[in-house]
């Protein structure tokens, strides 16, 4: 595991980007700073508008996605297959708003929710359930929430991001019954599901009447946490933005509610601007004197994923002290 400080990160973040890192040198960390720069053609940084879009793309970054893709299927259907069905429950009025909850043979009270990512656009609590193994051996009970897609909710990222928050609110509420403890409650999420989470965990909890404390901790991989440059890539054609979604979506500038330590993680082998969102996120919560700390893999975006279920990686037992 590589633990890295805020000036070893700026120094590697330079190294992968000169351009960037003097931009960020100069203080454009703050998300509502001209980070554009005036060349003409550049939309973002020093991007113009395809490799912007390139840097958006992880299968750019990683040629063996599909097949990375299929060992996630794999593997979750291998565990599936060795198990009782997960005890199946709706958090919220729709069809979709329902989670897979796998509860441990010995339970120590803890539960850990994992938010799945897909770009927003796909996947499902079936497919990610491998991720459940080595938590369960923990003692540890797994929720993975379905939740609705992008082109279901015309194109906006709100209604998304609410259901998962009323998933964890569900599940803080019935976790007693089912053998949990509510005050001990973990998230974990990965790609569009790191966003995601991280919006769950920006949210003003009060206004739910539920504490401000209610999670724990949270181990947020390889996510994007300020949408201007994602709104600026190609992932507006199927995203609707709006100044107020871009805002509010943003977990980096709205650290306030914050009160769950965070471990963000990304992989070596991701595009640089995933790194720069990781590195720019963590400085932001720093600045706002939150907990944060940062780990890297050096695997791609897909990979870092199967890390997380690997109780020998660097990533899985981070994830394990988390919730020590």
């Amino acid at each position: 595991m590589t633990k890295d400080s805020s000036e070893t990160l700026m120094t590697r973040y330079q190294s992968l980007f000169p351009t960037v890192g003097l931009i960020l040198a100069f203080g454009c960390l703050s998300p509502n700073a001209a980070c554009q720069t005036t060349a003409q053609g550049k939309v973002w940084l020093n991007m113009d508008q395809s490799e912007l879009d390139a840097a958006y793309n992880q299968r750019n970054w990683a040629p063996n996605a599909a097949e990375v893709q299929a060992r996630y299927k794999s593997a979750s259907e291998k565990f599936r297959s060795s198990r009782k069905p997960p005890l199946r429950l709706k958090y919220g009025p729709s069809d979709i708003q329902a989670m897979d909850i796998w509860a441990p043979e010995k339970p120590n009270g803890k539960v850990l929710i994992f938010i799945h990512g897909g770009a927003w656009s796909g996947g499902s609590a079936a497919e990610y359930s491998f991720l459940a193994q080595p938590f369960l051996d923990a003692g540890i009970m797994v929720a993975i929430p379905d939740f609705t897609t992008i082109q279901e909710v015309n194109g906006s990222l709100e209604p998304m991001a609410a259901q998962v928050r009323n998933a964890i609110a569900f599940m803080f509420r019935m976790a007693g019954s089912l053998g949990a403890n509510p005050k001990k409650m973990y998230v974990a999420g990965h790609s569009s599901g790191a966003h995601l989470a991280a919006v769950a965990l920006t949210t003003d909890w009060s206004l739910l009447d539920l504490k401000s404390d209610m999670v724990k901790g949270a181990i947020l991989c390889s996510g994007m946490y300020d949408l201007k440059p994602v709104r600026l890539s190609s992932r507006s054609k199927y995203i609707n933005f709006t100044d107020g979604m871009e805002e509010s979506m943003s977990p980096q500038r709205n650290p306030k509610h914050l009160s769950a330590p965070i471990t963000l993680a990304y992989g070596l082998k991701e595009s640089p601007e995933f790194k720069r969102q990781a590195i720019d996120f963590a400085a932001a919560l720093r600045k706002a004197k939150k907990k944060v700390e940062v780990i890297t893999e050096d695997l791609n975006h897909f990979e870092i994923l199967e890390a997380l279920a690997n109780p020998q990686s660097a990533l899985c037992q981070a994830t394990m002290r988390m919730m020590k």
